[in-house]
């Protein structure tokens, strides 16, 4: 039995997405959902011995209905999330086996997470209790006021972009969702409850490609990716995390007609 749990939390509006009609974790993205193609990265790992997708209760029915299979063949549990997300997580978290150690919670819109950086934040967490992948601000961050004027430049040293998953230490995780209230006013992701209760999170170099899908735009560039690292699968296979890191500047240019059309 693995030692990993992993959380998806999948209880969300999608209000920035533009369709009504479907939440974007349910769309269609090279032939199979964005939630599906999300957990893809852990369903054949072997320090993995839980996934728990935690869903609205508005799509319980369409859920049952459309991936009921799925969810049998790959053995997920499907719990109900609550309004907000840190809600969902903690109902999530009740739901971890005795046997699992640690807790990776991973975006359902983030369909793109390859296996061997899953492997590396599961590796540096198990050595130092807390980890997560990033990285680094390239682009200069202005400060602007409510009226849309820049106030200041904001020194981009030492700035990371968190992405997930994000792995921690299951006694570390369950203290700062008891303490959530008190200690994580406003936060937005995991690791900055526990950052809260004084847990160092170790970063592991991110990748671009672990992009978010927030708006359509963003299903076009992740379908351009998966279409990348399906051509580069064969040669991912057994490469420790440090190969896979070098080798994103050899991969394909994606030029801007690809994802926009000409």
């Amino acid at each position: 039995m693995g030692r990993f749990a992993v959380i998806l939390p999948a209880a969300g509006r999608s209000s920035r997405f533009g369709d009504p009609d479907e939440k974007k974790i349910y769309t269609d993205i090279a032939g199979r959902a964005v939630w599906l193609r999300a957990i893809d990265a852990f369903v054949n790992n072997d320090d993995v011995g839980q996934i728990i997708i935690a869903i609205a209760e508005d799509d319980r029915e369409m859920f049952e209905r459309r991936y009921r299979d799925s969810v049998a063949f790959l053995g997920l549990d499907v719990v109900v999330g609550g309004a907000e997300r840190a809600d969902t997580v903690a109902a999530a978290l009740e739901c971890v086996k005795d046997s699992c150690d640690f807790v990776a919670v991973h975006d359902a819109a983030r369909p793109c997470v390859t296996p061997a950086l899953v492997a590396a934040v599961f590796e540096i967490a198990r050595e130092r209790g807390a980890a997560m992948p990033a990285v680094p601000v390239a682009d200069t961050i202005k400060r602007a006021s409510a009226e849309g004027v820049v106030v200041e430049t904001v020194p981009r040293d030492g700035l990371f972009l968190a992405q997930t998953p994000q792995v921690f230490r299951r006694d570390w995780l369950v203290e700062a969702y008891e303490k959530r209230d008190r200690n994580g006013p406003g936060a937005t992701d995991d690791a900055r409850l526990v950052e809260a209760i004084g847990r160092p999170i170790a970063i592991v170099p991110g990748s671009p490609f672990n992009l978010k899908i927030t708006t359509r735009d963003d299903l076009k560039l992740a379908r351009a990716v998966l279409a990348v690292l399906e051509q580069e699968k064969p040669l991912e296979e057994g490469l420790p995390f440090a190969d896979e890191r070098s080798k994103w500047d050899d991969l394909p240019k994606i030029r801007p007609s690809d994802l926009f059309g000409s």
